[in-house]
């Protein structure tokens, strides 16, 4: 007798409509409609597509009505509403993942059953859904039956990679990567397949696809409530990929362009995006063992520049561990590696290289930070642009040397932050050495000579094509170099070597002349063990976090739940210290002082501390709460008194806060002047924005004092206390020398300036500034110059402002 199963599709109707994810009452009622007939599954299944026709349900339950349907006629063919499912299962090609997806696997399989194909889009969901569903067994079986396309549309190096058929069974190969390393076998089919095409055309082919990776997907997917930026990631099957194409380039001979590519890849895997961190670790992870597994200087080049710049945890591990390897292989110390590891990139001289290209030449030339390339073409004459004879004739040459124009900067960036971390690292070498790998060499010299030095304990820098003293005097050897720091020395031997700087022209890669010296204050006479000099500051974490590593501290991001965090921790075992510096997660709300996974956005500050290097750990909650070293965690030790900790020590961490907190601190950003949240942040805002100036603003200020007479609008501007006063045509204004903010009269109202609007300040600096890195003294002399010529200003926002 045939039964009615509209009560039983309005059943399981109502179930559905409870959740979008499968639960209990709804798998009670579909295991009891498996039991049914094949026959009554139908009929069940025509009356749900009725009640899709005809039925009240909203847009989201009617959908789930499909996939019902799916779940009741499984194993059935000729079931209703093919259009609607087709059009349904197209819609999965704009999600990251199938969550739930039981019901719409077995849509996509009814269509692939009936014999209509699904779509690259679509079978790319699939396989991502498979590899984040991993327990889904019926899913990850159902996804592996699909070989083509062979990797997932959606990514520019992946469409570009399955542009040319013959890479096919390379691609195929690689995507098979899914463990943390190649095995012996996976490695013999990969030699198998380089030797089928070539290994240059492989390295040519996958440098290639290397360099689109990263850039912004050719279509977006949707973001479901509480996903990530899945626009921002790597396709986790793709990304497969990408770890299996690292493997095939270790196996190469060494080139210098794969180990840039490979450099690049580790950083591009690392980017964080919204909700996710970073993007690929291992991705990243694999691009480090693969330079690891590679020979030569650029591969060393590569890992230790990668040793200055990786924040991620795991990642770094693996830098540390193959520089170590290489330590321990050459009988070397690190420090002594990474030295041999800087390559001198063909420069024939210091900073200085010529390179044939047909008829013409290529000047390369290190100015500063950067490296300029010009051109003397064939009749001898210097040239501002490429030579055409260049560009028809000789378009792989020209690639190569943009390519190394680009390793220069970053490694010149790399070394200036070396070279800035070394105060404390107590590094002396033998004159002879420190020639040869510093002052000599062909990169690294252009940064070595616009330093100060001490050879023998004399303080000595190089001008005029030697090393001299600062009276001038000449100096041709010695026994031991170090790198000279102000700490410690007498404020007229300072002062004397910054005139001396100003009188050659030199301008320092970072402060060093010009260095903030942190002396302790009365306040930390009175604390004795800890400093609350830059305590009650508001920083924003992930920026704050960013810093911190690049400085060499660890730090942990810290998540509103229930758990526990050590301080910011810089270990200093040359001293045999640790130092902490004490943060907490500020506000408790989730939305508004965190983002979408619960990390805080914003960090309180309190103490700076020291300790002995092997103290136990101080740990709080990161709900808030007092640093306290845990009992289970061994004997309590008391902080160091700060007198006793060595004045360049204490000078160097208390510089690293104070940048933190001018750098990271929310107090510096021109667009908080509502005071943030719930205008909570007000009055701390602006005590920071225009209140008494800190150490490197002093600094700062001092230097004003010296440069704006040499500005060509020095009749226009007067420093004065903690502003740079500057008269323009329509009001006079007040830019503070701390954080860059701007009053302006009458009755000092706020002007918003944020940097990198439309309207730029060209010449804003002098020609000459005594060190590079200090971004808010650029920021302080572009808003003069900007301001000194406020009729001409054309930016609305800034000029709205003013006119009002």
């Amino acid at each position: 007798m045939a039964h009615d199963h509209a009560p039983t599709a309005a059943e399981l109707a109502r179930e559905a409509a409870r959740s979008t994810f499968p639960h209990h009452g709804l798998e009670r009622l579909l295991t009891r409609v498996r039991e049914l007939p094949g026959e009554e599954r139908r009929r069940l299944a025509e009356a749900l597509a009725e009640r899709y026709l005809h039925g009240t349900e909203t847009e989201p339950a009617r959908s789930g009505l499909l996939v019902l349907m799916a779940r009741v006629g499984r194993g059935l063919d000729g079931l209703p509403l093919a259009a609607q499912r087709a059009a349904y299962v197209e819609g999965f090609s704009l999600s990251h993942c199938l969550w739930g997806a039981e019901g719409r696997e077995l849509l996509c399989r009814a269509e692939t059953d009936e014999g209509r194909p699904l779509s690259a889009p679509v079978i790319a969901t699939l396989r991502r859904s498979a590899l984040v569903l991993g327990h889904d067994a019926g899913l990850v079986s159902f996804a592996k039956g699909f070989t083509e396309p062979v990797l997932n549309v959606g990514e520019e190096w992946a469409e570009a990679a399955l542009e040319d058929g013959r890479w096919r069974g390379l691609l195929a190969h690689a995507v098979t990567a899914r463990s943390a390393r190649p095995s012996a076998a996976w490695e013999r089919t990969a030699r198998t397949l380089v030797e089928g095409l070539g290994a240059e055309a492989v390295r040519t082919a996958v440098l290639g696809w290397l360099a689109l990776v990263g850039r912004p997907r050719t279509f977006a997917l949707r973001r479901e409530t509480h996903e990530p930026d899945v626009n921002a990631s790597f396709d986790p099957y793709n990304a497969n990929a990408l770890r299996g194409l690292t493997w095939l380039l270790a196996l190469l001979p060494p080139h210098p362009a794969t180990a840039r590519a490979l450099g690049t890849l580790a950083e591009t895997s690392l980017r964080k995006a919204a909700g996710l961190g970073p993007r690929a670790p291992k991705v990243a992870n694999a691009a480090v063992g693969a330079l690891a597994r590679t020979d030569g200087e650029a591969a060393l080049a590569e890992l230790a520049r990668l040793g200055t710049r990786v924040t991620y945890k795991g990642t770094r591990k693996l830098v540390d561990a193959a520089l170590e390897a290489r330590s321990a292989a050459l009988g070397l110390s690190r420090e002594e590696i990474e030295e041999l590891a800087v390559p001198g990139y063909g420069l024939t001289g210091t900073g200085t290289a010529a390179f044939p290209v047909g008829e013409a030449s290529a000047l390369l030339e290190v100015r500063g930070s950067r490296a300029v390339l010009r051109w003397r073409n064939a009749a001898g004459r210097l040239v501002t642009t490429v030579p055409a004879a260049v560009r028809r004739d000789h378009a792989e040459a020209l690639k190569d040397l943009r390519g190394l124009v680009k390793d220069v900067d970053t490694t010149l960036s790399a070394q200036a932050e070396r070279l800035d971390r070394m105060f404390l690292a107590r590094r002396a070498w033998t004159y002879d050495r420190w020639r040869a790998h510093y002052l000599d060499h062909p990169l690294v010299g252009t940064l070595a000579r616009r330093l100060i030095w001490t050879v023998d304990g004399t303080a000595v820098a190089f001008a005029e094509g030697a090393l001299r003293t600062l009276a001038g005097t000449p100096l041709t050897g010695g026994g031991t170099v170090g790198l000279w720091h102000p700490a410690g020395r007498e404020p007229a031997e300072v002062v004397a070597w910054r005139e001396w700087l100003e009188r050659h022209g030199v301008t320092q890669p970072f402060k060093q002349a010009h260095r903030e010296v942190y002396l302790l204050t009365d306040a930390e006479r009175r604390t004795k063990r800890y400093s609350n000099r830059f305590a009650a500051h508001i920083l924003r974490q992930h920026q704050f976090h960013s810093l911190a590593a690049v400085r060499g501290w660890n730090d942990t991001l810290r998540l509103c739940v229930d758990s526990s965090a050590p301080p910011a921790v810089r270990e200093l075992p040359q001293w045999g210290l640790r130092a902490e510096f004490w943060v907490e997660g500020d506000g408790h709300e989730y939305g508004t002082d965190t983002n979408d996974a619960g990390t805080y956005l914003r960090l309180r500050t309190d103490q700076v501390r020291f300790y002995p290097a092997d103290a136990p750990q101080n740990r709080a909650s990161t709900y808030g709460g007092g640093y306290t070293m845990w009992p289970h965690l061994g004997r309590r030790v008391r902080p160091l008194r700060l007198d006793r900790i060595p004045e360049l020590v204490l000078s160097e961490v208390l510089r690293d806060v104070d940048l933190f907190v001018g750098v990271a601190g929310v107090g510096n950003d021109p667009t908080w002047s509502d005071g943030g949240p719930a205008g909570r942040f007000r009055t701390y805002w602006h005590s920071c924005a225009f209140g008494e100036l800190g150490q490197s603003a002093e600094t700062r200020r001092a230097l004003l004092e010296r440069l704006v007479p040499r500005l060509a609008i020095a009749d226009r501007c007067t420093v004065e206390g903690r502003f740079l006063h500057v008269r323009g045509d329509l009001r006079t204004y007040r830019i503070h020398l701390g954080s860059g903010n701007v009053l302006m009269s009458p009755n000092d109202q706020y002007l918003c300036i944020v940097p990198g609007g439309t309207d730029t300040a060209a010449g804003a600096a002098p020609a000459y500034l005594p060190f590079e890195g200090d971004r808010t003294l650029a920021v302080v002399l572009s808003k003069a110059v900007l301001l000194a010529h406020d009729t001409a200003i054309t930016d609305p926002a800034i000029a709205g402002q003013i006119r009002r």
